[in-house]
């Protein structure tokens, strides 16, 4: 059975053909497309051009996540780009935790990016090292939500290989960081039970543009963008 036809209902990846301004949109680590459903419906009805791709061997076990690469989520985002370059004159890219990692290599290697919006995004995973030491599968990290009766689709279990790629990923991110100069809108909850708010303050102090603005949500957790103030997200956005 091929991976694509495994995918888990809410997973699949979002396409939307509007107008000449594209938004990539990207997940985050173990989850899923479903977390930033909200803003890509929010943004295709605004009238954007929006690719919210699935990050490879996310979205369906998380033993196929296991056998995927750091390469392989860049790539997954790379074909997203790829996509809206077609499409559209200018280019915003958003993202969640490690999706927010991922927008920061985007404007690391894509300098004629518009503008980008990391959300909770992590350059410094070191935190969960003694993790990769220990068994190959531990408990999930979904699902970090203040607001009452929501969930995030995401794994049950978290590959401890995994782990490993996306501490590689984030140093990788974090030391290119003076590379990106376009304007960068961060978005950093106040209590955040999976990564550490100062990754955004460290993201905020070392990046090189000029227009740049960090706000604090106060009534979220980590998956913000299923949580109280997923609205003014969009509407900052």
């Amino acid at each position: 059975m091929s991976e694509e036809s495994r995918v888990l209902p809410g997973a699949e990846p979002f396409y939307f053909e509007g107008n000449s301004v594209g938004i990539l949109v990207s997940h985050g680590f173990t989850g899923t497309t479903q977390s930033m459903g909200p803003l890509c419906e929010a943004y295709a009805k605004a009238g954007y051009t929006v690719c919210g791709p699935r990050l490879k061997g996310h979205g369906t076990h998380y033993m196929e996540m296991e056998s995927t690469t750091r390469q392989d989520w860049k790539s997954s985002i790379e074909k997203g780009y790829k996509w809206l370059k077609e499409r559209c004159d200018h280019i915003f890219v958003t993202g969640l935790s490690m999706g927010g990692t991922l927008t920061l290599y985007c404007a690391e290697i894509h300098p004629d990016l518009k503008g980008i919006i990391p959300i909770n995004a992590t350059i410094d995973a070191s935190s969960m090292k003694d993790a990769i030491h220990g068994p190959r599968f531990i408990d999930g990290i979904g699902s970090d939500i203040k607001k009452p009766n929501v969930s995030e689709l995401a794994y049950e279990k978290t590959p401890t290989k995994s782990i490993q790629e996306l501490i590689l990923l984030a140093s990788e991110v974090e030391t290119k960081l003076d590379q990106i100069t376009c304007p960068i809108l961060l978005f950093v909850s106040q209590e955040d039970h999976v990564v550490e708010p100062i990754n955004s303050q460290n993201i905020y102090e070392r990046v090189s543009s000029s227009n740049k603005e960090m706000i604090t949500l106060k009534e979220s957790y980590h998956v913000a963008t299923l949580d109280n103030d997923q609205q003014l997200i969009i509407d900052k956005t």
